[in-house]
Order: structure tokens, then sequence, then C-alpha cells
């Protein structure tokens, strides 16, 4: 993480092994993870200007949070929705880009949920500024309209938005825009989660994906006539570019690693609690209709899941561009 008074450490930590740094532009809700304020983020882009390595930004700014007037009592989605306006990401993204253009700087914007900061991304690229962007699969697929009330398990920041959001940032993925689709997996205890009652404002923000990216982004991408050929490239390639595994991580080409995944596309998936694999099965995909099933997985060509059954295998720390 970059967080307040640490930029001496960041060179440091990227020598060491780090791929990469997290920042926010608000409070994280986390307290031992501060959040940059502007002169924090221009320190933190001069400091990692020349290595390679991108600043990664959680990017909604406060003063449209504050200013929001939200409607209805606080279990409704709609109330949730209105508290973490567009505006906050939109003018995130943009002092972001100002940024970038003073310090030369590498930029990331992560889980980009509004889909009005597409314009800002396009323009700074135009102008040839270091600046990316992600999206994650419950952005993807779905929609503000459809969350029921008291469920927060769909509760994430930014959130959730309408349907024709949805469908703008699936053509900012087309137009490429948006380079890649990340799972932004953040589980918690339930208790965490309020269902008692569905309170969405005290409720912990992050949604459980990361079992369910593949289905949930390829029947998504199925349904508006992607092959697969670009999702392997949403998935894969350019997370791997992103963090600096090249010529490691995220091809099928001789030298790189054999992760493997076969799968069935045309099997369908209803996701249980009982085939969730990580610890709290809490997760708004339970019940959704999916495409796609996993059959098996290979980390470095050594088999580590089988039809629901879980190998113990050897992780590895990952050195990218500094190794």
């Amino acid at each position: 993480g970059a967080v307040p008074g640490n930029e001496d450490q960041l060179r440091p930590m990227l020598f060491a092994g780090a791929l990469g740094f997290k920042c926010f532009l608000i409070d994280s809700g986390v307290p031992e993870f501060g959040h940059l304020d502007e002169a924090g983020l221009t320190i933190a882009l001069q400091t990692l200007n020349g290595t390679g390595a991108p600043l990664l930004v959680h990017a909604e700014l406060s003063g449209p949070i504050e200013e929001a007037r939200p409607r209805g009592p606080k279990r409704t989605y709609r109330h949730y929705l209105e508290s973490r306006p567009d505006a906050a990401e939109i003018s995130a993204i943009e002092l972001v880009v100002r940024k970038c253009e003073e310090t030369g700087g590498r930029a990331h914007i992560v889980h980009l949920s509004a889909a009005g900061g597409l314009a800002v991304i396009r323009a700074a690229r135009k102008r040839g500024l270091a600046i990316s962007a992600e999206t994650t699969p419950h952005y993807l697929h779905f929609e503000s309209e459809n969350v029921p009330d008291g469920a927060t398990e769909y509760k994430c920041a930014p959130p959730i938005r309408d349907a024709e959001n949805r469908e703008r940032l699936w053509a900012g993925l087309h137009e490429g825009v948006i380079e890649l689709i990340v799972s932004d997996h953040s589980p918690c205890t339930p208790g965490l989660k309020k269902l008692e009652t569905g309170d969405f404002m005290a409720a912990w923000g992050g949604i459980a994906s990361l079992q369910l990216v593949l289905p949930v982004v390829w029947t998504e991408a199925r349904r508006r006539g992607y092959g697969l050929p670009i999702l392997s490239e949403w998935l894969s390639h350019a997370p791997a570019d992103l963090a600096g595994l090249h010529g490691r991580k995220g091809k099928l080409a001789a030298g790189y690693d054999a992760d493997l995944v076969v799968w069935d596309p045309e099997a369908t998936l209803v996701p249980a609690p009982s085939m969730i694999a990580h610890r709290h099965k809490l997760t708004p995909y339970l019940g959704e209709t999916l495409r796609g099933v996993v059959i098996d997985t290979y980390l470095r060509g050594e088999p580590v899941f089988h039809e629901g059954l879980i190998s113990e295998a050897s992780g590895r720390w990952l050195r990218g561009r500094n190794e």
C-alpha cells in the first residue's frame, strides 16, 4: 500500500519483490490503510516514476459523497447507491489524470464502476498519459435495479450501478479503454455484512467472487457475442502485463508457466454454498445461472483442482520487472 508518509519505503519494497502499490483517495474503512490526499498522490506518483510499477488507485473522492443526499431507509439499495454518486469516481479519475500529467507517473484505476469515467481515461490516453483501468465481474453482471433491499451481500464500493451504465462498461471493454477484468475479491465474516438489519450503510463493502470470475464473465461475454480469445486477454494476459510478469504468466506459449484451466463453456452452473471454496459462503452469485464449468486447474503444470476437489499446491513468490 501507498499510505501517508511511506513514500521512502516504496522503492525498497519494489526491489524486494512488490509488483505495484495500491492507494485510496478516500477513507478505506480500514484504519491502518490511510488514504492519500492530493499531495500524497503526487509524491507517490513521483516516487514510482521510471520504475515501471503502477500506482493502483481506488478512485473516489469524499467531496461528492459528503454532498450526496440519499433518500429512503438505509436498508434500501437506492439509499446506498445515491450515497456514492458517480461524480465521486469521475472527479477522482480527473485528479489522477492531472497528477499523471504533472509527474509523468503511471496510474491504474482499480474496479471502475462509473462509466462516466471512460471519457476522462480515453482523453488522457490520447494525450499519451500512462493511465489504465480495469472493471469487475459484478459491475458487468449485476444491475442496481434488481438489487433487493437489505441484500447487503451486494454492497461494494464503488457501488453496482444501473443496467445502462453496465452496458457502457462493456462498450469500454470493447473499445479497449478498459483493458482488464479482475475479481476485486473482498470476502468477510457474515457478521460484518449486517445481515440481520440489512443496513447497507453499516455493512462491510466487498463482494466475494474469485472462484466464479470465469463463469460470470463468460456468461455475460457470450451473451454479447464475444469469444474465448478476448476473454483470455481480459482475464489473463492483461493482468499479467500490468503486474510486469512478462514472459512468464498470462499466455499459452513456450517458456510461460503452464497455468491451465480445463472447462466446459457450454455447461451451466448454479452456485450454492456447498461448492463455494472460500471460508465464508456469502456471495451475491448464489442462485445465479451461469455458463461455463471449471473441471481442472493446473498450476505450473501440476493439477491443483479436479471436479470440486482442491489439492495442496506449492505457492511461489512471483517477482516481476525487477527480478
